[in-house]
């Protein structure tokens, strides 16, 4: 699918969208609860729908409700199949592999498109140390796992993403770990282990003590099942929004529902960017309101992305517009994404006129009044087509996003959401 995004004016409010980090944590918490979870505002992006069709192959029931809601019924890892399928959801196969590892039969674990070329070396060096066997692809997908998991204390590195970390942690939950310690090294990404963390109490799980990032102490205390159908509403999405809340900074103005300013989700921390460059900026309960209507210069910003790492493409496309050059540290988090980021976001803003420079850890980008009219590709990476497509907002002219449909990994009402805000867009044959 190629898009057309024609400069326009931003102006309207919006709902935001669901969380997939929420949701997909959901998911996961869900299945291994041994409980019927109603779950309100789920996602549907291709990372949700994967996410619930592994928890489907692993055992669970799934109904979805005539109000959008959904009703999951676990008795725990219980497979109907010999293999899940994560979609191209990064989360997921790092986040569902140690919970197929409860399961004593072997099992194949595929995945989709750039999930093929992601590593997974760590699950060869973790998992037999917890008694799992492992066979993989030198470190790439498919693998195959037969457990049981065994917890037991163990180092792990938390330097590539702390979605594996994750994982554990909830597989051992599962397995009511009883005196046991995870430690971590180096761990990256530290507000999504706040999130996992408040998701499983959210699921009445044995939740660990967090020892200030450097290990997760699993307590004697025995986990009482929970009784009854636990209630879970998905958080409005920080990561998806965020290129909506930089559009309407570039572009004009725009009120935002359903984001929890209070969220432990790593990227509501687009908010300090976006009030570093001097943008009109009011944050209520459950109501955020970006910009003023005026076109003012914004100012260039410094901001480290090392805990928040998709936030490097928004913040790109509002980089592109400060007046001078605005400074992004956390480079060495892109290179195992949909894309290796840090070059297709070089390669891809500079076709509309946008110099960007890395050294090292830091990506320099230096601000225009206008970007060029151009076509861009997404890399098939779906925050490549959404940065592109707000950035277009304040080009020359028409840039047309080809391959955009990458978007329905994450955000498949992004356009729409667009257009509703007074974006023009050219969908192949069809305009709004």
């Amino acid at each position: 699918m190629n898009v057309t995004i024609f400069p326009s004016e931003i102006k309207g409010s919006l709902q935001a969208p669901s969380s997939k980090s929420s949701m997909q944590r959901a998911c996961a918490a869900a299945l291994i609860s041994q409980a019927k979870t109603h779950i309100f505002n789920p996602g549907h992006s291709n990372d949700d729908l994967a996410a619930l069709r592994v928890i489907r192959a692993l055992g669970a029931n799934i109904e979805n409700l005539s109000d959008g809601s959904l009703l999951i019924e676990s008795r725990g890892i219980k497979p109907v199949n010999d293999f899940v399928n994560c979609g191209e959801s990064g989360l997921g196969i790092r986040m569902f592999a140690p919970l197929v590892a409860l399961n004593p039969t072997r099992i194949t674990i595929e995945g989709e498109g750039s999930l093929l070329n992601r590593p997974m070396d760590f699950f060869d060096e973790v998992f037999p140390k917890l008694g799992v066997e492992v066979w993989s692809n030198m470190g790439r997908l498919p693998i195959q796992i037969k457990g049981p998991l065994v917890p037991s204390n163990i180092q792990t590195d938390g330097s590539l993403s702390s979605q594996f970390l994750t994982g554990l942690l909830m597989a051992y939950a599962a397995s009511d770990a009883k005196n046991i310690t995870i430690e971590v090294s180096n761990l990256k990404s530290r507000p999504y282990i706040d999130l996992t963390l408040s998701v499983m109490r959210a699921f009445s799980l044995k939740v660990p003590v967090n020892r200030n990032y450097n290990s997760f102490y699993f307590s004697s205390e025995t986990w009482i099942k929970p009784t009854g159908t636990i209630e879970y509403s998905v958080e409005g999405d920080w990561s998806g929004t965020a290129f909506l809340l930089v559009a309407a900074a570039i572009a004009g103005t725009a009120v935002f529902h359903g984001l929890d300013s209070g969220s432990t989700q790593a990227d509501k921390a687009i908010l300090m960017a976006l009030q570093d460059t001097g943008i009109s900026m009011s944050i209520g309960n459950d109501e955020i309101q970006i910009g003023d209507g005026r076109r003012k210069k914004l100012k260039p910003f410094h901001f480290d992305a090392t805990d928040c790492p998709d936030l490097f493409p928004p913040l790109v496309a509002l980089a592109s517009v400060c007046h001078g050059s605005s400074f992004i540290r956390g480079v060495s988090r892109l290179a195992h994404k949909e894309s290796d980021r840090a070059h297709t976001l070089q390669e891809e803003f500079g076709k509309l006129g946008i110099e960007i420079l890395i050294n090292d850890d830091i990506m320099g980008i230096k601000g225009v009044e206008e970007l060029k009219s151009a076509t861009v590709h997404s890399r098939h990476d779906h925050r490549i087509a959404m940065a592109t497509s707000v950035a277009a907002l304040r080009a020359a002219g028409p840039v047309q996003i080809e391959k955009a449909d990458a978007i329905n990994k994450s955000y498949p009402d992004f356009f729409n959401d667009l257009t509703s805000l007074g974006v023009s867009v050219h969908i192949l044959d069809k305009i709004f």
